[in-house]
């Protein structure tokens, strides 16, 4: 500490000085003493203490002012609580600096100015509240930021006017829905000098994933331009996720990357401008990653370093909220902001919440997507804020449970927003300011939809959904919904391991706290239909097809990459990584694409490769199109995604997966495809398992054992070609049944031999979870693995404790 009233040196701050300097200053002055020296840039700067702040209300005679401004007013009516807060940041802004005060502030300032070399150094100028950033109440974003201040005078103004943001409408609001003190809570500046991010890039990044919670990922958001606008949600910006697991081992492990729109960026006002403007994205930064694949792992290093660092601090894990910055001119990296997140790391993890759509036919009632944050269900009204100046909010008739629909939020808005059911925008990514004050209140919300405003109307019955992967959806009218709740500790231990079938790699990050064996099947269709989009024949034929409209459109679906090829390596590996992360280390089973003609032929460019089949069920699918002539080049691309998955990002927990190979030669033929694409059973470990779902696999199977790692039972293609019927006829549905004592002598045929031969056996599918004598069945039968769907994972669990009882109380009678 200096010796001097009311400035400090930021790095003299400590986390144990937040009564002084408040908490974003704290955790920066930490930050410099102790991370610093292990290479974190951070820039230089100086704090202007709370005693400063509380000396400046008592030399302008405000204490008993603000005190009887506030007494008089009701903090819950929207109009009282405007007029207040006016009135005081009014008599602050006029205040006057002590003349001690204002040579302290100007000899802090000046020797800034010599650091940089520079007369005038341009600052940012950041409020931090004494109360800010405490475990038990996030103050984040409650007070303001001024940027690009440039000259003495202009910094004292920013000063006063961050001291009067402590009383902004939402700052009055919020300490009062957290039972803190208006006057206990006290204002600290820090003046840092400005990284030059408008000529380069900037944004948030969180040491774990900001919806599921899990610890294992980094999270990133990004844009072109100072980072303002994505902690505004005025932009969608680029997003990144890295592994933290095996980043410290050195494997360069981001499993995902999206581009976002970037459509705008805040730059530095000229001569005669404002400080700062906003200004459109060149089209050419929009297309685009705003980040390397090195700064995106430098970045991520430095966020595990300091979440490493407040962890150990603070004696328990610590996740933590960084903001970042690009200098443009000098290429380098910064961290400006970083403080503990507060709504994961203050939940029990004994308890999980399930939400559950329960009508069969919405998807005919979807009115449009966007990002989900949360993983909440709601209903209510439209209420259209499209256009609302923030200086009106109070006057607005908000009712409790409308929801919110607006272009993007305001922080001003607090105080309405938590009335609301849910939160809707047009703009924003997860890191924004509506996601992250939705996540503090425990609402749904649904950013980046791009034109919620024009497609909902006011009063318009909607249900919110966030409960079905990242991408959040709105159906018109009501939809009936469960809230189930699961606790982990009344969950009984069993003998047979439990996996799960997943079908989002979007879903991966919630489910990877069920008590699981791993993944048994996860499938390659799913990311191509959702993440690709586009046959992958046509995206590396496209050209040659003298289709204009399809290449057209191929061109505006890969922007961000150099061309087709690439973009469906990187797709499915993140699609395939992003499972295989939340599910590390235990196995996670990726089947090889198993799309019929029919699919194949509905996507994109498909009718330029695909025949028409009478019964594509049993025609050219699975294994068959791996080798041959027409397909083979698109076979290729899955190997290569799946070798950098498990060589370059270091997941060599994934095991690949054959469907339906109805012989020998066939298996062989496969294995020489791979090869010739870079993937080798048994080298670095890789599995192959096969697709158990044709007669000839289980009458062949002692054939098959020397050539695999293991079995899955397809029970639904098993079915259907034992009892000779085509599954997605409705005429002989009613015949349909896995439990028939043919598919049941298949099955334990083949566990029998597989036992016999020492190979592993599961199963996946739901006729385990739909009847539990079928999973008694497979339980005595001495299965390895019963693989079901998440929301069919509990009921197994307790259904086969039964059977395992049973089991055992059978033996102790015998």
């Amino acid at each position: 500490m200096t010796d001097k009233k009311f400035t400090m040196d930021l790095i003299d701050a400590s986390i144990n000085d937040i009564e002084l300097v408040g908490g974003k200053n704290a955790s920066l002055g930490e930050m410099m003493q102790h991370l610093t020296p292990v290479g974190i840039n951070i820039p230089d700067g100086f704090i202007i203490t709370a005693a400063a702040y509380y000396h400046f209300i008592s030399f302008n005679d405000l204490d008993s002012t603000i005190t009887k401004i506030i007494n008089n007013s009701n903090a819950d009516d929207l109009q009282q609580l405007a007029h207040c807060g006016s009135k005081i940041r009014s008599l602050i802004q006029n205040g006057i600096f002590p003349d001690d005060m204002a040579v302290e502030i100007s000899e802090k300032y000046q020797k800034l100015g010599t650091i940089y070399q520079t007369n005038n150094v341009d600052v940012a100028v950041r409020s931090s509240a004494t109360a800010e950033d405490l475990p038990d109440a996030s103050f984040a974003g409650q007070q303001d930021t001024y940027l690009n201040i440039s000259g003495e005078s202009a910094l004292l103004t920013a000063i006063k006017n961050c001291f009067a943001s402590l009383f902004t409408d939402r700052a009055i609001s919020y300490r009062k829905a957290f039972g803190f003190d208006h006057f206990r809570v006290g204002l600290s500046v820090c003046v840092q000098k400005m990284v030059r991010s408008d000529r380069g890039t900037a944004g948030v990044a969180f040491s774990l994933d900001t919806e599921s919670g899990f610890k294992d990922a980094v999270i990133i958001n990004g844009a072109y331009g100072l980072g303002e606008l994505v902690v505004q949600g005025s932009v969608n910006p680029d997003e990144y996720i890295v592994f933290k697991p095996l980043l410290a081992r050195g494997f360069a492990a981001i499993i995902e990357k999206k581009l976002g729109k970037k459509h705008q960026r805040m730059v530095y006002g000229t001569a005669g401008q404002d400080r700062v403007i906003v200004e459109v994205t060149p089209r050419a930064d929009q297309e685009r990653f705003c980040l390397t694949d090195a700064q995106i792992l430098q970045l991520s290093k430095w966020v595990m370093i300091i979440e490493d660092y407040y962890s150990a601090l603070k004696g328990r894990w610590c996740p933590m909220d960084v903001e970042w910055a690009v200098d443009g001119i000098s290429d380098q990296l910064f961290i400006v902001q970083a403080r503990p997140e507060t709504i994961h790391s203050r939940k029990a993890g004994n308890t999980l919440t399930e939400y559950r759509i329960s009508e069969a036919d919405r998807e005919a009632r979807i009115v449009l997507r966007g990002i989900a944050v949360g993983d909440k269900i709601a209903t209510g009204k439209v209420h259209l804020l499209n256009g609302l100046k923030k200086e009106d909010i109070h006057r607005i008739d908000f009712k409790p449970g409308d929801v919110m629909v607006t272009n993007m939020t305001d922080p001003d808005w607090e105080p309405v927003m938590k009335k609301a059911a849910a939160i809707i925008t047009n703009k924003g990514g997860r890191t924004c300011h509506a996601a992250i004050v939705a996540r503090e209140l425990g609402l749904p919300a649904i950013v980046g939809c791009e034109n919620a405003t024009l497609l909902l109307k006011h009063g318009q019955q909607i249900t919110v959904s966030c409960a079905e992967g990242e991408s959040g959806i709105i159906y018109d009218g009501i939809i009936a919904f469960q809230q189930i709740e699961h606790s982990l500790e009344t969950l009984p231990e069993i003998q047979t391991p439990v996996m799960m079938n997943l079908a989002s790699p979007d879903m991966a990050f919630r489910y990877s706290n069920y008590p699981h064996k791993g993944v048994g099947l996860a499938r390659e269709e799913f990311i191509i239909n959702n993440y690709i989009k586009i046959h992958p024949m046509a995206l590396i034929k496209h050209e040659e097809l003298g289709s204009p409209e399809l290449s057209d459109h191929i061109r505006e679906v890969i922007k961000g990459y150099p061309d087709g090829k690439t973009f469906f390596i990187e797709k499915l590996s993140y699609g395939i990584a992003k499972i295989a992360a939340a599910f590390y280390p235990q196995k996670v089973i990726v089947r090889f694409s198993d799309f019929k003609t029919n699919e194949y032929y509905n996507m994109p460019g498909g009718k330029y490769f695909e025949p028409v089949e009478e019964n594509p069920m049993i025609g050219w699918r699975g294994a068959s199109r791996y080798y041959s002539d027409a397909y083979k080049e698109a076979f290729g691309l899955e190997c290569a995604a799946v070798n950098k998955v498990r060589n370059e990002l270091g997941l060599d927990n994934v095991t690949m997966m054959i469907p339906f190979c109805r012989t020998i030669k066939e298996l062989l033929l496969v294995y020489k495809t791979m090869e010739e694409h870079g993937l080798k059973r048994g080298e670095n470990g890789l599995e192959v398992y096969l697709m158990a779902e044709v007669p000839s696999n289980i009458i062949l199977a002692e054939q098959f054992c020397h050539l695999i790692d293991g079995f899955s039972i397809g029970s639904n293609d098993l079915t259907q070609l034992v009892l000779g019927l085509d599954r997605d006829s409705s005429l002989i549905a009613d015949i349909y049944d896995e439990r028939n004592e043919a598919v049941k002598e298949m099955i334990s045929s083949l566990i029998k031999t597989a036992k016999r031969m020492n190979v592993k056996v599961g199963v996946c599918g739901q006729g385990p979870s739909d009847y539990p004598d079928f999973a008694q069945f497979l339980v005595e039968e001495g299965i390895d693995s019963i693989s079901v769907t998440p929301d069919s994972f509990m009921k197994t669990v307790h259904a086969i404790k039964l059977i395992e009882d049973r089991s055992k109380a059978s033996v102790l009678q015998d």
